[in-house]
């Protein structure tokens, strides 16, 4: 099926794609087992919500986000562009927040990956007035404070609200906008925007298809 014809998928059409891709996915959750090893006496996270405790209810609103999701970006730097690929996770143990973890490494211009490039983890939690509010931190030495709102069922838009830099983290970074989405595919799509002089230039973009869940 073509890109064009998945932008214009109904919403049974969607559904039914949605199902179809599930039969590879459905299946898997994060590896979490250690052999030998006693299990928690606390549940655990789940990225699939089959397995685990039930999602909160509170979480309702960012349900769609749960799961392991891959695949390619762009990344835009004073020193140029650079393609990489991305592993997102959100995951959840039954208590009224979701687990945020990015990993993302770098590719040639073949495609093949050359070496770890960013790491983010975090948390996300949404109010009674449906009020995002996300914890993140950054490997490079960045904490961020971002809020936000659904923008629909099916999407979400972040705004940061406080950026803190350790001495040895990046020497400019300006607050940034992040949207997250669902597309036609079932793939979710993001895009982070930062401030520099004073203007939202596009940072990192990536379009993933689920792997697990």
């Amino acid at each position: 099926m073509s890109e064009n014809n998945n932008a214009n998928l109904d919403g049974n059409e969607a559904v039914n794609l949605a199902a179809e891709q599930a039969k590879s996915t459905a299946g898997l959750n994060i590896a979490s087992e250690i052999e030998g090893l006693d299990a928690l006496a606390v549940p655990t996270d789940t990225a699939n919500l089959r397995f685990g405790p039930n999602l909160h209810d509170g979480l309702l609103a960012l349900l769609p986000l749960v799961g392991v999701w891959r695949g390619e970006g762009q990344a835009a730097t004073t020193d140029g562009d650079y393609a990489f690929g991305q592993q997102l996770t959100f995951s959840h143990n039954g208590e009224n927040y979701l687990a945020y973890e990015s990993v993302v490494w770098r590719l040639d211009a073949s495609g093949n990956p050359t070496g770890h490039d960013q790491r983010e983890t975090g948390f996300w939690r949404i109010s009674l007035k449906d009020e995002i509010e996300v914890i993140s931190c950054h490997a490079s030495g960045v904490v961020e404070i971002l809020y936000g709102n659904p923008l629909n069922e099916r999407a979400w838009e972040l705004e940061s609200a406080s950026t803190m830099v350790t001495e040895s983290g990046p020497a400019q970074l300006g607050p940034g906008k992040r949207v997250y989405g669902l597309l036609p595919t079932n793939e979710l799509g993001w895009v982070d925007e930062r401030l520099v002089d004073n203007q939202l230039l596009p940072n990192m973009s990536a379009r993933l298809r689920r792997v697990v869940g």
